[in-house]
């Protein structure tokens, strides 16, 4: 589903305007146009809190109690994380894309940034995601899910055209981004509920600063290779390579 969102241009007149402008509109300078904001799409889980199934009691912190329940799982709030979102709203279009059913998405989303998620630009879910038909590494019942950005550049319009030059995922878990173009994605330690201490989302901390340098950045791809950061990508020197590129090869 996709969320709408109204944007709003303002410009300011000369009392007196130049005999070399049209006589009705304002000139390009005039209208003082900044750069198209980039594309940043981000995880739900994992990321903006932890969410965790009232029957999986490893995952469930005993040090602090859910900041919200609903049928079958808790959810923690992580630290920051209204901060941040507003934080990348002031600098860039905003998707979040999550690998949960659509049911599980909203009151969720709602728990981490509250009535901030009506100015996100879309929420995805697993419908958009592509299903590999394996089992992921950590745990044998959970499907394997990619997200595969040229589904977002063919399909989102609004604030657009996006591409692999100006669209970053974050994301914490990195074979998700397996099929897209190189450094077109950074990846992030998942939240831990049980950390007190966790500032990853801090508009002050390294993240934010990351990706300020990311907004005034030219190009995206140049600007992940040339700053490494967080979690590295899944290459053929990754420890796990030879599980990952035969479900890769076998849907390319």
């Amino acid at each position: 589903m996709e969320i709408s969102k109204s944007k709003t241009l303002e410009a300011d007149h000369d009392d007196h305007k130049s005999s070399e402008e049209p006589e009705f509109g304002l000139s390009l300078e005039k209208l003082n146009l900044g750069p198209k904001k980039k594309l940043l799409i981000m995880n739900l889980n994992g990321f903006l809190l932890h969410r965790a199934h009232v029957c999986d009691k490893k995952a469930i912190p005993k040090s602090r109690t859910a900041d919200y329940k609903y049928p079958y799982f808790l959810l923690f709030k992580r630290p920051f994380s209204e901060e941040f979102i507003k934080f990348c709203l002031e600098r860039f279009e905003v998707g979040l894309w999550s690998s949960a059913m659509e049911h599980n998405i909203d009151d969720a989303l709602a728990c981490a940034i509250g009535e901030l998620k009506n100015k996100l630009l879309f929420v995805w879910d697993q419908d958009k995601c592509r299903d590999s038909g394996f089992k992921s590494l950590e745990n044998n019942q959970k499907p394997l899910f990619f997200k595969e950005l040229k589904e977002v550049w063919h399909s989102v319009k609004k604030g657009g055209p996006y591409s692999a030059s100006n669209t970053l995922l974050i994301d914490d878990k990195p074979y998700k981004s397996l099929l897209n173009p190189p450094n077109t994605s950074i990846f992030t330690e998942p939240y831990d509920p049980v950390d007190k201490c966790d500032k990853a989302l801090d508009p002050n901390g390294d993240l934010c600063k990351y990706l300020k340098g990311l907004a005034e950045a030219e190009d995206v791809q140049s600007y992940v290779k040339d700053n490494a950061f967080g979690v590295p990508a899944i290459t053929t020197s990754h420890p796990d390579w030879g599980f990952y590129s035969r479900f890769r090869r076998s849907i390319e």
